[in-house]
């Protein structure tokens, strides 16, 4: 007996030492977060666990709910600026895809209060980091990767220069896919200078390494709505240079150059527009006649409405989602607001991974397609007190009211795929009686008296550019059409284009499509003379009529 009494107490020895060994590991922990404002390195907490292996520390700041920000209805100047740098800094944590290589320790000054210069001695513009432009380049090399068709015609066209002259001014997503079209375009003879349509998806990254090659870029992650407007005044109010040539995502340098620099905006040649809210404020300037040069209209040409709308907010939906919210979508129930191209693919893609999803419309065509795909159409106050998930995505202004918002369950998840702000009424949210507590880069709580909360993404600005990425192929078939719009409308002889919106001619919709056939190895069929004349075709194209519906 002696023999298993000592076995036994020699277990009993080993079990309290461990006890005491895991002891000592929660106090070392525990000590580490005593304090509110205290941070963990990965290299305090291998010392802790001594299986993590040890890197090179990264700092993470612990935020607590006593910490939460309060947001102001009417914030000052001041405090827009205060907003606009707390945002900058959330974003670079391990939440944030769009500015990974942010320096920490410069996130407290504001991009216009820091003078920097690029390699060549130019400070003609404004970034997050001018230092971040190596990391930058290798982002744009990436997406090159993918958009072999708008690199094919950079090399076709680049010893014609056809776009020798131009003074281009943009105001488009900055990220590696529209980098690499700026470049196209400056390869093919224009010169450039670039803003953010919107104030969250800029990759500051990107920004610093188009600055570094002599692009005039006044961009940064996390603006706030003043600095937005001194980055778009910036772009076009500069001395000894006029633009000529507009390529836009949501008409806000449109609206600008039109009320406060009208002069300038007379002497423009030609106006590209790629989204549903910046198109519809060109047809509405030339209704009323105001619309004194020739437009295109990019967002309802086939290669943008079919490929960029539909496929990529398809998959781009639900990256967004995830990486914000982490959500599990089987079983979820979700109310898609508009069943247009956007609103089909996030259909599709919710369905697909087995959600419940509600279609709201006003249009009794596309209500009938949604029917058809499967998808139950109702009226938003039927549903809004039982569904998880809202998506808006109608172009539309306050299409979630601050009284549906009211009536939302715990924890519903509301954000917007459309190009503008409207369309959820944010701006009712920000009342003394709420309380705005972030969780995480572009995720906030808005919590009522009685304890509920909403989790509102992005504050209502697009999700998927502003929380996640989007698919490279599919924005280089957009910048593919951009890029041809921009040198049809500048090369255009006098009088083939009036001062009028246009839709982009179909043979350049099909060249565009045929650019991209090679990534996948597809061979089109070739019409016999027969068969093109029995059909009425030139063998060559255009092979629809301006009126298919594809």
């Amino acid at each position: 007996m002696s023999e298993p009494v000592g076995e036994a107490k020699l277990e009993v020895k080993q079990a309290s030492k461990e006890v005491k060994e895991s002891e000592n590991v929660a106090e070392k922990y525990s000590a580490m977060t005593v304090s509110k404002n205290s941070e963990i390195t990965m290299g305090e907490l291998s010392t802790v666990f001594s299986a993590v292996p040890t890197h090179k520390p990264v700092k993470k700041q612990i935020q607590f709910v006593e910490d939460k920000q309060e947001f102001s209805r009417f914030p000052t100047k001041a405090g827009r600026r205060s907003l606009s740098r707390s945002i900058s800094q959330s974003s670079t944590d391990s939440y944030s895809s769009a500015a990974s290589y942010t320096d920490s320790s410069d996130d407290e000054t504001s991009p216009r209060d820091k003078t920097q210069v690029n390699s060549k001695g130019s400070s003609d513009f404004c970034v997050k980091n001018i230092k971040q432009a190596e990391f930058g380049r290798r982002e744009i090399e990436i997406a090159e990767q993918d958009m072999s068709a708008l690199i094919s015609l950079r090399k076709r066209a680049q010893s014609e220069k056809p776009l020798a002259g131009a003074k281009i001014v943009g105001c488009t997503h900055i990220t590696a896919q529209t980098a690499v079209l700026i470049e196209t375009l400056v390869a093919l003879g224009a010169q450039c200078r670039w803003t953010a349509c919107n104030i969250y998806s800029t990759q500051n990254e990107v920004a610093a390494a188009l600055s570094e090659t002599g692009v005039a870029v006044f961009a940064w992650k996390g603006e706030s709505e003043d600095d937005f407007w001194w980055c778009i005044d910036r772009c076009i109010n500069t001395e000894g240079w006029q633009p000529n040539m507009i390529l836009d995502d949501g008409g806000d340098l449109t609206h600008w150059m039109y009320k406060k620099y009208p002069n300038v905006f007379k002497k423009i040649r030609g106006i590209v527009e790629e989204s549903v809210t910046g198109v519809h404020r060109l047809y509405q300037l030339s209704k009323a006649g105001k619309l004194c040069v020739p437009a295109m209209n990019v967002n309802d040409s086939v290669t943008k409405q079919k490929f960029d709308n539909l496929y990529c907010c398809r998959e781009s939906i639900l990256d967004g989602l995830k990486r914000t919210t982490d959500v599990m979508f089987g079983g979820k129930q979700v109310v898609v607001c508009g069943y247009g191209e956007v609103g089909k693919g996030c259909c599709a893609a919710l369905k697909a991974l087995g959600a419940i999803v509600y279609v709201t419309e006003i249009d009794p065509i596309c209500a009938l397609q949604a029917c058809m795909d499967g998808f139950r159409v109702v009226k938003l106050n039927e549903v809004i007190r039982q569904v998880d998930v809202i998506i808006t995505c109608t172009g539309n202004k306050n299409v979630v009211t601050r009284d549906q918002l009211d009536r939302m369950k715990n924890g519903c998840i509301v954000c917007n795929m459309g190009h503008s702000n409207t369309e959820i009424d944010v701006a009712s949210l920000r009342t003394p009686e709420l309380t705005w507590e972030r969780v995480r880069s572009q995720v906030d709580h808005v919590i009522w008296p009685d304890g509920k909360r909403i989790i509102l993404l992005a504050e209502g600005r697009l999700l998927n550019l502003s929380c996640s990425t989007v698919p490279t192929f599919v924005l280089s078939i957009t910048a593919t059409t951009q890029a041809l719009a921009l040198i049809e409308l500048y090369n255009a002889p006098e009088g083939r284009y009036k001062q009028d919106v246009y839709l982009l001619p179909k043979k350049m919709d099909e060249y565009v499509a045929s650019l991209h056939l090679a990534t996948f190895d597809a061979h089109l069929t070739e019409l016999s003379d027969e068969q093109a004349k029995y059909l009425g075709l030139n063998k060559n194209g255009p092979f629809k009529p301006n009126y298919y519906r594809y």
